[in-house]
């Protein structure tokens, strides 16, 4: 071992001192639920294109470059990296691989469950349900080679970049933004009628997600091997390397449909923009790895002040402020709450996101000065972990 290699710096807990988490990863997650915010709020809208059009245009162009090629594909590497972690933990504690793998699998289950009911109580967009599913089928390559869990990703990218690029090349050939396609805005209908939609949609919308994540998590779980964001010190050339050149491919290829998206590039022939509907989704998986090693490079280099504190705090409660946005979400566009679905476009309801996150980041801060854990994480582990001692363990 390098002894002029320092150690990872630990996350500091309600009283300052380490926890025994490194930061890395709970930072990319804080960070990842605000491009979740962004990416889910302008789909509760009726119209995308009300307000000043200018600002719909730039917010538009933003959405395509940065959230959609870094959203859901870094929480899917992030979700591959943590099974890694999880199955760590539980060698490390003395169980052997099929114990640990039953746990995992239990897990994933349970995770579809709560997925399933955050459709039918909430709103019909769910990605927990989708990873859960995936834990549940890769979970046994946790034990395959480097090779075979880069060689699988790489086959199951091809349809689903697609099946990605077909759904927004369509719109987008018609001069239709693809917020059109996918809003999930009530638009006056009770809910009988939205529970039955989410229901009969949900086995769909399941098995089409599963498809688009599974790339990520398995680079996920091959990077999470290497424990690149658990000592990013010693990962320091490599991960500079990654971003630069990950995060220049992302941007590259995602230009040419935001160019589309937000109405600067008119009337593109089939052979341009099939190419551009086809590239934004296959260079989306590199920008969610380019954002987990910028991430992964920030904690290295950044001081720990307060406002870098609050984001691990929100990260280390992903999954309870995730439902939280969907909460806030509700209360904010539908029918049930200040029903402002009809009066807000694009740019106003990223600004609703990001107001969103801004308040989780805050109930986080002052969750973690209080020693209190995310209550969906308590739940998960409660379903999951069999034992008393299960439950009260490292997380």
């Amino acid at each position: 071992m390098n002894t002029s290699t320092p150690a990872p710096t630990r996350a500091p807990g309600p009283s300052g001192a380490p926890t025994g988490r490194a930061p890395a990863p709970d930072l990319a997650r804080g960070v990842m639920l605000l491009a979740i915010a962004f990416a889910h709020a302008p789909l509760f809208v009726t119209d995308a294109g009300r307000g000043p059009g200018l600002a719909n245009e730039i917010t538009s162009f933003f959405h395509m470059v940065f959230v959609n090629n870094h959203a859901r594909p870094l929480f899917a590497f992030l979700f591959g990296y943590s099974l890694v972690q999880l199955l760590n933990r539980r060698l490390a504690r003395g169980d052997e691989w099929v114990s640990a793998r039953k746990l995992l699998r239990r897990r994933g289950w349970w995770l579809v469950a709560i997925g399933f009911a955050h459709v039918v109580l909430l709103v019909p967009i769910d990605i927990l349900a989708t990873y859960g599913l995936a834990a549940v089928l890769l979970v046994g390559l946790l034990r395959r080679s480097d090779r075979a869990l880069l060689w699988i990703a790489g086959l199951v990218m091809v349809p689903a970049t697609i099946m990605v690029g077909g759904a927004m090349g369509f719109p987008l050939s018609q001069g239709i933004p693809t917020f059109a396609k996918g809003s999930i805005a009530t638009d006056g209908a009770g809910f009988g009628e939205l529970l039955s939609g989410r229901v009969t949609s949900w086995p769909v919308t399941l098995a089409v997600g599963l498809l688009m994540v599974v790339p990520g998590v398995l680079i996920g779980m091959w990077a999470g091997r290497r424990g690149y964001l658990d000592e990013p010190e010693r990962h320091r050339s490599f991960l500079v390397r990654a971003a630069v050149i990950t995060t220049a491919l992302s941007v590259a290829g995602s230009v040419p449909a935001a160019l589309l998206q937000a109405g600067w590039w008119t009337h593109p022939s089939g052979a341009a923009l099939w190419p551009a509907s086809f590239a934004q989704p296959l260079t989306g998986y590199a920008g969610g790895i380019g954002m987990a090693a910028i991430v992964a490079l920030v904690a290295i280099r950044a001081a720990r002040g307060r406002f870098r504190t609050a984001v691990e705090a929100l990260g280390q409660r992903s999954m309870t402020f995730y439902l939280f946005q969907s909460v806030a979400f509700l209360l904010v566009f539908s029918p049930y709450g200040l029903w402002l679905e009809d009066d807000l476009g694009l740019a106003a309801a990223t600004g609703v996101g990001a107001a969103t996150w801004l308040v989780s980041l805050l109930i986080a801060e002052l969750m973690r000065r209080a020693g209190h854990r995310g209550p969906a994480e308590i739940l998960l582990r409660r379903l999951a972990y069999r034992t008393r001692q299960d439950v009260s363990g490292p997380r």
